[in-house]
């Protein structure tokens, strides 16, 4: 019989598509957009509601601050403006879940700047200097085998290695681009297929057929993925087939 597997699937929400209420009871932890990408004060708040209400820990999304871009295009900014952005952002999220008394539990970047950090080292120390008030209460999102892990890891922050379930990879790990037609993965159960060779066999089949080595403690399905609900439903029903059960 399969070894039992406890899993952490997360979801990137409060971005204006107010689908949170459907996804929450299928997750166990969430990504909050923080304003600069998506959101606002009553998005978060209405947000850190519902999460509570389904037991849904609370990370920070923080973005370069381009909303008509959503976030997916890489800004260039000076040391200082990126600093205050970035804390500003998490600072704004952590104040609200203060009035809740819920801690922070992690902080996740979003989109483009997401995938700068994955392979840009001097971005990637400078945001982790950044985040050096966070170190010690709360954990990296990262991606496994990226610059941002290196250098985390090498400043003992607590690195939760990340794959996403609803993307396309290619053999460098990063990410297939969103601007080519097989970037995502809708079908639910391509998304199951994908996810088990993650998590069973801790390999992902890139583009190109090979499988590359990856280790993930958390896994993605965006909640802007046009099947997330879906894909998320489908989840729930096939994972306890293999022995795989939702951290909650």
């Amino acid at each position: 019989m399969m070894e039992k597997l406890e899993i952490d699937i997360n979801c990137d929400v409060g971005e204006g598509l107010g689908n949170e209420a459907k996804l929450f009871p299928y997750i166990s932890s969430c990504n909050l957009a923080c304003g600069a990408h998506a959101g606002n004060d009553k998005t978060m708040r209405d947000v850190i509601t519902l999460a509570l209400a389904h037991h849904v820990s609370i990370g920070a999304h923080p973005s370069y601050p381009d909303r008509e871009n959503f976030g997916r295009k890489s800004i260039e900014m000076s040391p200082e403006d990126f600093s205050e952005s970035i804390l500003s952002q998490i600072a704004k999220l952590d104040a609200i879940l203060a009035e809740h008394k819920v801690a922070l539990s992690h902080i996740k970047a979003h989109g483009a700047l997401y995938n700068d950090l994955a392979k840009n080292r001097s971005l990637a120390k400078q945001y982790l200097k950044i985040l050096q008030p966070y170190k010690s209460r709360t954990s990296l999102f990262v991606p496994y085998g990226s610059v941002i892990a290196e250098e985390a890891e090498r400043s003992d922050f607590h690195c939760i290695y990340e794959a996403f379930g609803d993307r396309n990879y290619n053999e460098d790990l990063s990410l297939v681009s969103r601007t080519s037609e097989i970037a995502l993965l809708t079908d639910p159960s391509e998304v199951l297929k994908h996810l088990l060779l993650m998590i069973r066999k801790s390999s992902v089949k890139t583009i190109t057929g090979r499988l590359i080595p990856i280790v993930a403690n958390t896994y993605c399905i965006h909640g802007d993925t046009s099947s997330a609900y879906e894909i998320l439903m489908y989840l729930s029903e096939e994972f306890p087939k293999h022995n795989i059960h939702l951290k909650k």
